[in-house]
């Protein structure tokens, strides 16, 4: 245990001790176990407390009887700065344990911008940064969805779990148990075992060459390609009723109700729609049942549906009217934050509205029929009308509107298309019986910067430029500067970086250990993300940034993520971006199988209604 009388005496000097002290409603405690297993993530308690994934992972682990898992989260600069100076190592919050006296530690990666946090972590934690000089030390190891391009953080992982956790962590739990019970722990027999374990990847098994042009030659190793793993009995697969109930207000300060897992619309640039692949619904009587007992056990007054695409679940107007009906009298609310416009319904938006006044969100992500339908959002005008006209005559004055600039293809018409759907909306807001309409109207447009993500049909393609992505937003500030109007936007250098190591090979762990050497941490954070860093680190190293972010990758080029298989296959995605320069969509893949490659498993699952 650490110094509890140190941590004791900095606490009341940083901006919020909640983060750092443990002791919430659900947070479980062992005396009994053999496996001493830490879940670290890498952000900020508020952050983290918000993620589903960790806390299904965390329940799961911990209700195994020789297992004790806890959690972590990256200190606040504040408190690192503290910890550094009071020689206070990384700690867990259920027993102030040191992270380096654990056996395993997991880290979640669901974010580029996150791997110089990991390596400081790590430093924080006393624990050495590369695998190869950890012999001693704690296994470390990655999921989350980041790893479907791992190379970036291949120096400094042991391990990589590739796919859905809730089985493949078992089994290398089980296997790090074996070894552990043998009585002589070998660090490299156990991670040369775990290779072969089907989802797991071992960087350190695994050798890469080059060609003079700086691209990948070749790829050897034990498991080729290294499959993801999924859950295919998604109804009864664990799901935690009983959450740790946070001190701090976090990011998602409710109730999440996981409705299903998996995308069919096919978007061209989204990753997780891939990744997630097949679709997989949880019963809605499971689901009722579940919403019940978080509740009971948590005190939150509004369960939000997460999945990628609510509108999709097939029992959605069943599902939440009976949550509606279920809670509503105990003053709880629902939200669905990951709504499709075409799929937003006018009886339940009523519902939800009566519950609670708030916000819709909603995504066209781009601003003309024409690129909507090269990247493949198969969604019209006329449904963005109809949705945002359901939504102000249930009373809402508020929308949220995001979109994505950059996009393959994308002109400066497709730009003043996102202003002409502004004004649009506007129109209809105006047009709503005034009896209907409950204060002013309030638009918000957000935009990000289109990265290409491996393991999409647009993993070949260029990013624009930092200047060019900088010349569309000032363009769009101009265009919208519309009364009851906001415009927000992502800072094109982060969005440059996140493309670089979305992308990268495992040369780029040597930038990533020299920013962190030098206290890069929180990139994603304005206030903390150090940009000339960055170029001063890819300077030093001798390594193009722009090679990786800003080049068209050939269909014939061993991409540094060839190795990791997510079950859809390279003809699937080769011809979908070559319909994307035809501006021809394909459609929801529940109309009939779109040949991804991954039928089998979706006749297996009863996804396929008909054959081609």
């Amino acid at each position: 245990m650490i110094d509890l009388d140190k941590l004791s005496s900095i606490l009341p000097k940083v901006e919020k001790p909640g983060r750092y002290i443990g002791g919430e409603r659900g947070r479980i405690k062992k005396e009994d176990y053999e496996l001493h297993f830490l879940f670290a993530f890498p952000d900020v308690y508020e952050v983290g407390m918000s993620n589903l994934g960790i806390q299904i992972l965390y329940d799961i682990a911990n209700k195994r009887s020789d297992t004790f898992a806890e959690e972590t989260f990256c200190p606040f600069p504040d408190m690192y700065g503290l910890m550094k100076e009071n020689g206070i190592p990384l700690y867990s919050l259920e027993t102030f344990t040191p992270a380096r006296e654990f056996d395993m530690i997991g880290f979640n990666l669901s974010y580029e911008m996150c791997y110089t946090t990991v390596l400081s972590m790590l430093k924080l934690a006393e624990i050495p940064l590369r695998s190869a000089d950890r012999e001693g030390f704690p296994i470390v190891f990655a999921g989350g969805t980041c790893t479907y391009s791992p190379e970036p953080l291949a120096d400094f992982m042991d391990a990589f779990i590739i796919g859905e956790g809730e089985e493949v962590n078992n089994e290398f739990m089980d296997l790090y148990l074996k070894h552990k019970r043998s009585g002589s722990f070998d660090r490299r027999a156990f991670l040369k075992e775990a290779a072969a374990i089907p989802g797991v990847y071992v960087p350190s098994e695994y050798q890469f060459t080059y060609n003079d042009d700086g691209t990948v030659k070749n790829i050897t190793g034990p498991q080729l390609p290294v499959r993801k793993r999924f859950v295919t009995d998604f109804s009864n697969a664990p799901f935690p009723v009983k959450p740790v109930v946070p001190f701090l207000q976090t990011v998602f300060d409710r109730a999440t109700l996981e409705i299903f897992r998996g995308c069919t619309r096919g978007c061209r640039f989204c990753q997780a729609g891939y990744v997630y692949r097949p679709n997989r619904e949880r019963d809605r009587d499971v689901l009722l049942k579940q919403a019940c007992e978080i509740i009971d056990n948590s005190g939150y007054d509004e369960v939000s549906l997460s999945s990628l695409s609510s509108g999709d679940y097939s029992e959605i107007n069943e599902l939440v009217i009976g949550l509606l009906d279920t809670l509503g009298e105990k003053g709880v609310s629902v939200s669905l934050p990951s709504l499709r416009i075409d799929s937003f319904k006018e009886e339940y938006s009523k519902r939800m509205q009566s519950a609670r006044k708030g916000s819709f969100t909603f995504a066209p992500e781009a601003g003309t029929q024409r690129l909507r339908d090269v990247i493949n959002k198969n969604i019209t005008e006329e449904d963005i009308e109809r949705g945002v006209r359901y939504a102000f005559e249930s009373g809402t004055t508020t929308i949220k509107l995001y979109f994505m600039i950059g996009l393959p293809t994308e002109t400066y018409e497709d730009l003043d298309g996102i202003a002409d759907i502004v004004r649009k909306i506007i129109g209809i807001f105006y047009d709503v019986p005034k009896e209907l309409r409950k204060g002013s109207l309030k638009i918000t447009v957000s935009t990000s910067s289109f990265v290409p993500k491996p393991m999409t049909p647009f993993q070949w393609e260029p990013q624009n430029t930092i200047e060019e992505l900088r010349k569309k937003q000032d363009y769009l500030k101009e265009k919208l500067k519309i009364r009851g109007v906001t415009y927000n936007y992502h800072d094109s250098r982060l969005s440059f970086l996140e493309s670089v190591f979305a992308v990268g090979d495992r040369r780029l762990g040597s930038v990533l250990e020299y920013t962190a050497d030098r206290g890069a941490m929180f990139d994603s954070w304005q206030d903390y993300f150090r940009y000339d860093l960055y170029m001063e680190a890819f300077e030093k190293t001798g390594i193009d940034p722009y090679f990786y972010a800003n080049r068209r990758r050939s269909p014939d080029e061993v991409l540094p993520w060839s190795h990791i298989d997510c079950l859809i296959s390279k003809e699937y995605f080769l011809n979908e971006l070559e319909q994307a320069y035809g501006g021809k969509t394909t459609p929801d893949c529940r109309e009939g199988c779109n040949g991804c490659g991954m039928m089998k498993q979706c006749y297996a699952l009863g996804n396929i209604r008909k054959k081609m």
